[in-house]
């Protein structure tokens, strides 16, 4: 659950309800997230999943990278706008939970265009030959400058960066935080801002999105 939802519950479910219908697979894949994962909160969630949805239509990329699966919802929403020819990589190294996203991975319209790579992030992207239209980082918060610093080069120029939980729960607030995964998103949020090849903005959507655009 993010601040807001905690904060404003009711707000939350006015939004909801004022939303595009949530495509009838994200809806069993959160509700089956829900009832056999230990840590639903992490899935991004229908107004999270909508807003991907929509960007990605606008964007129509051909190559999305995604940095943490966690059960797919995400990668499936964004997969939405993908174009015919089109490919979505999600990597994720949880190797226990990767048999339900690659469920509804087979399942979805999608299945021939998404290549879901089981290993760690910073050591398949730079193997990965592809200029990307579209990246979404949401996975361990420590390596976020890292993933930055290995995904710009390969972010085309025009492209979008997303980067998740930017907000951290209202702890970027914090003057002097305590928690490394605090300070590591205080610092991304401060590298992005002050980089000149990047246009950006934080959206205060759930628990916070960096939306940037590369110059």
């Amino acid at each position: 659950m993010s601040f807001f939802e905690e904060k404003y519950p009711e707000m939350e479910r006015y939004l909801e309800a004022h939303a595009s219908d949530e495509p009838d697979i994200l809806r069993r894949l959160r509700r089956e997230t829900y009832q056999k994962t230990t840590q639903p909160h992490m899935i991004s969630g229908y107004l999270q999943g909508r807003f991907l949805s929509i960007l990605s239509k606008i964007i129509s990329p051909k190559n999305i990278l995604e940095v943490g699966t966690f059960t797919g919802y995400a990668a499936l929403s964004m997969a939405e706008g993908l174009r015919e020819d089109g490919k979505l990589y999600t990597i994720d190294k949880n190797e226990d939970l990767a048999w339900l996203p690659q469920k509804y991975f087979d399942e979805s319209e999608y299945s021939g265009r998404i290549e879901f790579i089981q290993g760690n992030a910073l050591e398949v992207i730079p193997t990965l030959d592809v200029e990307f239209d579209l990246v979404f980082i949401d996975a361990d918060k420590e390596n976020y400058s890292r993933y930055i610093e290995i995904i710009k080069p390969k972010l085309r120029s025009g492209g979008v960066l997303l980067i998740d939980n930017v907000l951290w729960y209202g702890k970027v607030l914090e003057k002097e935080p305590k928690r490394e995964a605090t300070k590591q998103i205080k610092l991304v949020n401060e590298i992005v801002t002050k980089d000149p090849d990047f246009e950006n903005l934080i959206l205060p959507l759930r628990d916070g999105i960096h939306f940037i655009r590369k110059k």
